[in-house]
């Protein structure tokens, strides 16, 4: 005959001491099935591990140890243990489907990498036409396509039309102080 457990609610969990067994009741609207699975899997080391829906709405795990004569203690904490696990996987599964597309960027950019460079039937089969496709968001085109060509100020031009023209006058000039040094080396 199934007793409450010291220090757990009634309605939580009860102990069977004879078969060295405790039944937990779970609500599924605040664990999902599968925090249920994550969170018996993690106890099938220490004892064996039984799922039934007794009634809609609510699972029944029932903890066997795998040795028998179990005391009111252990069963206590299996069931303390337990009820951890399970609001861990009920969380760890929350933050899998919040993160879901994330998680899914990643694998496929790291699965898309390890494919390695295309190979050549693939590069035959991609269209290198110079025919326009469609860009509705307009990110296709250069800068200069998009903004125009930005042309220097008037007074710019002039300037930098200026420095070039003495630039190319002191290399002019280098280059024949270069030759007469040359000339009057040979000649020595």
């Amino acid at each position: 005959m199934p007793n409450p457990l010291v220090g757990v609610p009634e309605a939580l969990a009860e102990a069977e001491l004879g078969e060295s067994a405790a039944h937990l009741m779970v609500d599924d609207s605040i664990y999902p099935l599968e925090a249920v699975y994550g969170a018996s899997f993690t106890f099938l080391d220490r004892c064996f591990v039984l799922i039934d829906r007794p009634e809609p709405g609510r699972f029944r795990v029932t903890l066997s140890t795998k040795k028998p004569g179990a005391d009111e203690a252990t069963l206590r904490a299996l069931v303390g243990e337990f009820a951890n696990e399970l609001l861990a996987q009920a969380w760890r599964r929350k933050i899998v489907e919040e993160n879901r597309a994330t998680l899914e960027a990643v694998t496929m950019q790291a699965i898309g990498g390890a494919m390695g460079p295309p190979t050549l039937d693939e590069l035959e089969d991609f269209d290198f036409s110079e025919e326009p496709f469609e860009d509705p968001l307009g990110i296709a085109m250069s800068w200069e396509e998009k903004y125009g060509k930005k042309t220097p100020p008037k007074g710019d031009a002039d300037a930098s039309a200026a420095s070039a023209d003495a630039a190319a006058e002191d290399a002019a000039e280098d280059a024949t102080a270069d030759q007469d040094s040359d000339a009057k080396g040979g000649a020595e």
